[in-house]
């Protein structure tokens, strides 16, 4: 039976007696409304640990003034729900004022890795991210911990926080989950429209193009980026506010392209931006 703890002081106290007792601890960090996308990392945790502590926190940190925190969708009961379906041990739930009792008087920076695609989009975003997986990482004590590789730069960030820190924890990157048509599982679909829904899986397709282009030996990032932008644009009504090439995980602008890249999109629905990206290369 999967168990809900609200405080630091428990979830501490459970996580440390499993690590006396031998156990290894996996960790999947989410802000709830979970999907398929989450689930997948659950299941991959559990089959690869003794012990699995999923967070669900809405973490305000990372949402900046005109953002959706306030209208984020929450549902608790849902999500103890599928993450007992595949056989989590703890939710790690608490409360803002139990993460936050006071605004944070030492901040994490993300450096320069957050300077680029969704950090120049979002100042400050990244910088909530690692301040509330420090946080999280010193609280469950995890030997592993799970991000989806839809959130790359997210991902690369991590990665590279846990080496700059020393964090004794091995981040494991998981693929990404589509829908039937494309489109990424994203807590924030649900804010489409059902004709914004239909457009919304040509963001996945133009990528594809664009990675066909790659594999027959276009190497000039303008170029990827040209018809990416104007597939986009033919197919959907959506603001396209970023396609960008980038190495990864170093997150340095390509111009020609050169070993593993990441091409990067973000487009603006009505009410639903959204994301996705495709990691190709040697």
């Amino acid at each position: 039976m999967t168990k809900i703890i609200t405080s630091i002081k428990e979830m501490g106290q459970i996580t440390n007696e499993l690590k006396r007792q031998g156990n290894n601890i996996g960790f999947v960090p989410t802000m709830g409304a979970l999907h398929d996308g989450h689930l997948k990392m659950m299941a991959q945790s559990v089959a690869e640990n003794d012990v699995t502590v999923i967070s669900i926190f809405v973490n305000p940190l990372q949402f900046g003034p005109n953002e959706d925190l306030a209208s984020y969708p929450r549902d608790i009961d849902g999500d103890a729900i599928k993450a007992q379906s595949v056989n989590v041990d703890y939710i790690f739930h608490p409360n803002e004022k139990e993460m936050y009792p006071q605004k944070p008087t030492i901040e994490v920076k993300a450096g320069r890795l957050a300077t680029v695609l969704e950090g120049a989009e979002r100042p400050g975003h990244f910088d909530g991210v690692v301040t509330v997986v420090n946080k999280l990482f010193n609280i469950v004590r995890p030997n592993k911990a799970y991000f989806g590789k839809k959130d790359a730069q997210q991902l690369a960030i991590v990665e590279k926080m846990v080496e700059d820190f020393n964090h004794p924890i091995k981040i494991i990157g998981v693929d990404i989950v589509r829908e039937e048509d494309g489109l990424a599982k994203s807590s924030r679909n649900i804010y489409l429209t059902e004709h914004e829904r239909s457009e919304a899986a040509y963001l996945y397709k133009s990528l594809c193009l664009a990675q066909s282009m790659y594999e027959q030996g276009e190497r000039d990032s303008k170029k990827l980026i040209e018809k990416t932008r104007k597939y986009i644009e033919k197919h959907t009504a959506g603001n396209i506010e970023t396609v960008a090439i980038y190495s990864y995980p170093q997150l340095i602008k390509q111009e020609q392209i050169k070993g593993k890249i990441f091409l990067s999109l973000a487009v603006k629905f009505s009410k639903a931006r959204l994301i996705d990206n495709i990691i190709i290369g040697d």
